[in-house]
């Protein structure tokens, strides 16, 4: 049986601030965004994940979702700069992950999501993993979803020759 390995989702507090500060930047100035670049909005941060091993496989979702709210998750397909350069629309991945929970659900009840969006997406995931050492994500916070009371992680099978 193949080992498994979970990797949580860390957030970049410094790109998101990068990119926040572009935002504002923009805003002073009284000028428009670039045509085709993505701005954070207000709900957004940046998440990271950081591959310790290339040869994965992917299983499934971990996520856990405290209170009605709904997680968007949306993957950055190259490594970006924001210092030099903008994060453009072209750069997300689709389909995205989306999860929540509904007012008046029960605590222990399953998370909601669309499930064939979130194996497409993880396995997507696990293809990039090949060739990367780090992958970004955005993460949006909707419907009264934040933060503090989300956690979310990938679980990966180990390949048999890693």
């Amino acid at each position: 049986m193949a080992e498994e390995m979970e990797l949580d989702f860390t957030e970049d507090l410094q790109l998101s601030e990068v990119m926040r500060l572009r935002v504002q930047s923009l805003q002073q100035k009284g000028q428009k965004r670039q045509d085709g670049e993505r701005l954070l909005l207000p709900h957004e941060a940046v998440y990271r994940l950081d591959f310790s091993e290339q040869e994965l496989t992917f299983s499934h979702w971990n996520v856990s979702l405290k209170g009605p709210g709904r997680l968007s998750v949306t993957g950055i397909s190259q490594l970006w700069t924001p210092d030099l350069t903008n994060l453009m629309t072209r750069q997300l991945l689709e389909p995205t992950g989306q999860f929540w929970r509904s007012a008046g659900d029960p605590e222990d009840a399953p998370i909601k999501c669309l499930e064939a969006d979130i194996q497409e997406f993880g396995e997507r995931i696990a293809e990039l993993a090949k060739v990367r050492k780090v992958m970004y994500f955005l993460f949006a916070f909707k419907d009264g979803a934040e933060k503090d009371n989300i956690t979310c992680s990938l679980v990966f099978k180990k390949s048999a020759e890693a």
